[in-house]
């Protein structure tokens, strides 16, 4: 990618991007001598506030920082871009259905797709964090073939940090020494949290936490709901660590994953673990350093996870029989 990276952000005038951007700018990212250039997509309505977003990111003076992009034409924002980051997605409202939100959101990513796999550059990778971030990759992706699947991700590193988080404040240790957390399916409350994988200072999670009924009636449904309760606490949802996972997702494009450990990241199934292939799906991962992810295989499910793991999946599948009439 040279000493230019080219990287578009949709819904960048929203608190998500504004968590985002500056860290993209600042050099943290992708480093000290890598100059960036933001392609920042916005509704038009919401263009003046992205001016003045625009505007706070010149007032930085980051040195790494080349140029900003502001535009409401995905092709112009998408233009020669080796990261997307597709933040920008219809909320759901009270009174909407999730399958409501899932053809609206549906028929915003047929056109990102289409999108980028015009204008992107060769080397695209793409994350999808606008919820449903599942489903609205699937559609993004099949409106976007000529970019390989492999390329395509959704955003579970969220539930991951969160999974970590709490573990390690049960075990009383600190967050660093949780490895092996999985997420698996959905980035929904029907997601599966395996902590029967999990590792705490190398040993299994389950010798350390020993209460059982913990991990299974509170740990999971935690993890499950925890956007509900940053929701509910502090009014509006989860932005600052939404933000966060984003750049932790990106970072593992860029930095391989420390040996033994791996992190979670939906991506497109080639079938591995009964998942139907080019179902968008929580996997762990490994990454190389070099932007690719690899599912970890062999790992085993108890009784308790397979009957978590199947909900989940049943309910990508479902979501793929709602928008399928956007899957090209």
């Amino acid at each position: 990618m040279g000493n230019v990276v080219r990287v578009a952000v949709t819904g960048a005038a929203g608190q998500v991007a504004y968590a985002m951007l500056a860290r993209l700018a600042s050099g943290e990212v992708f480093g000290p001598q890598t100059k960036v250039v933001l392609q920042l997509l916005e509704i038009p309505q919401a263009l003046p506030g992205l001016e003045g977003v625009a505007m706070e990111l010149d007032d930085c003076g980051f040195p790494t920082l080349q140029d900003i992009v502001c535009t409401d034409d995905p092709n112009r924002a998408f233009q020669g871009v080796n990261y997307a980051l597709l933040v920008g997605s219809f909320p759901r409202k009270q009174g909407m259905e999730r399958k409501d939100l899932l053809g609206i959101n549906g028929k915003i990513f047929v056109g990102q797709g289409r999108a980028l796999a015009a204008h992107a550059a060769s080397d695209v990778r793409i994350l999808v964090v606008g919820n449903p971030c599942n489903t609205n990759c699937l559609v993004a992706y099949h409106n976007g073939r000529d970019i390989p699947a492999d390329r395509w991700t959704a955003l579970t590193r969220l539930d991951h940090n969160r999974a970590r988080n709490a573990l390690a404040k049960k075990a009383g240790v600190g967050c660093g020494a949780v490895t092996n957390v999985t997420i698996w399916g959905n980035h929904s409350n029907t997601q599966y949290p395996d902590f029967t994988n999990a590792r705490i200072n190398g040993r299994p999670a389950t010798e350390v936490i020993t209460d059982r009924h913990w991990l299974e009636t509170v740990f999971v449904p935690q993890i499950q709901n925890r956007g509900a309760a940053v929701i509910k606490a502090r009014g509006a949802s989860s932005a600052m660590s939404a933000a966060n996972a984003a750049l932790d997702h990106v970072k593992s494009w860029l930095q391989p994953t420390a040996p033994g450990d791996w992190v979670s990241v939906a991506t497109v199934s080639h079938g591995e673990y009964g998942v139907p292939a080019g179902l968008v799906f929580s996997y762990p991962c490994t990454a190389d350093g070099r932007g690719n992810f690899a599912v970890v295989p062999g790992l085993q499910l108890d009784a308790f996870g397979q009957e978590k793991f199947q909900v989940t999946l049943q309910e990508l599948q479902e979501e793929r029989e709602a928008v399928h009439e956007m899957l090209r």
